[in-house]
């Protein structure tokens, strides 16, 4: 907590990611609303749609600001999602989709059978997403302008791995 103790809840969301809620749990995200932080859980859900929906309902339960399925779950997933959100109405989180990881190339996609480019099938699974009438989709840098060109301005797009200038830590490949 020391790191957030030295930032200020008016400047930044947090994102909570699988090792993060894995080792602190519900209680930690608890912790850092207590703060004013709002949370972007980042567990990237993907499973059966009742079980992903029902992860989704409990995020939103929690309170997080935002929270994430895998687009590649389908049409049916997604909706579901999207559906068990309903009754939360305006507090509801956002709720988006991972297209493609980042670290994902072509040869990855080839051995799960998908013979197009990772950007190509990014923006097809960027655009069942809009379909399923979520609110954006996670996507690198390289695809946000052309995304927003297709998509439109209101669907929101979440770029990970942008870094302050200088910094060289870098686990994906589409950065």
């Amino acid at each position: 907590m020391a790191f957030v103790d030295k930032i200020d809840p008016r400047d930044c969301r947090l994102k909570v990611g699988k090792e993060m809620f894995t080792l602190f749990g519900p209680q930690f995200v608890r912790e850092l609303q207590q703060r004013g932080f709002d949370i972007f859980l980042d567990l990237k859900f993907h499973d059966i749609p009742n079980t992903a929906a029902h992860a989704v309902a409990a995020a939103a339960d929690l309170g997080v600001w935002m929270v994430n399925v895998h687009a590649s779950g389908g049409a049916r997933m997604m909706t579901a999602a999207r559906e068990a959100l309903v009754p939360f109405g305006k507090d509801a989180p956002l709720l988006i989709a991972v297209t493609v990881l980042t670290s994902m190339e072509a040869s990855d996609l080839a051995d799960l059978g998908v013979t197009l480019s990772p950007a190509d099938y990014a923006e097809r699974l960027a655009a069942l997403t809009q379909k399923c009438g979520l609110d954006g989709v996670v996507c690198s840098a390289q695809e946000a302008v052309r995304f927003k060109q297709v998509f439109g301005q209101e669907f929101k797009l979440v770029t990970p791995g942008i870094r302050p200038q200088g910094v060289m830590l870098v686990t994906s490949a589409a950065l």
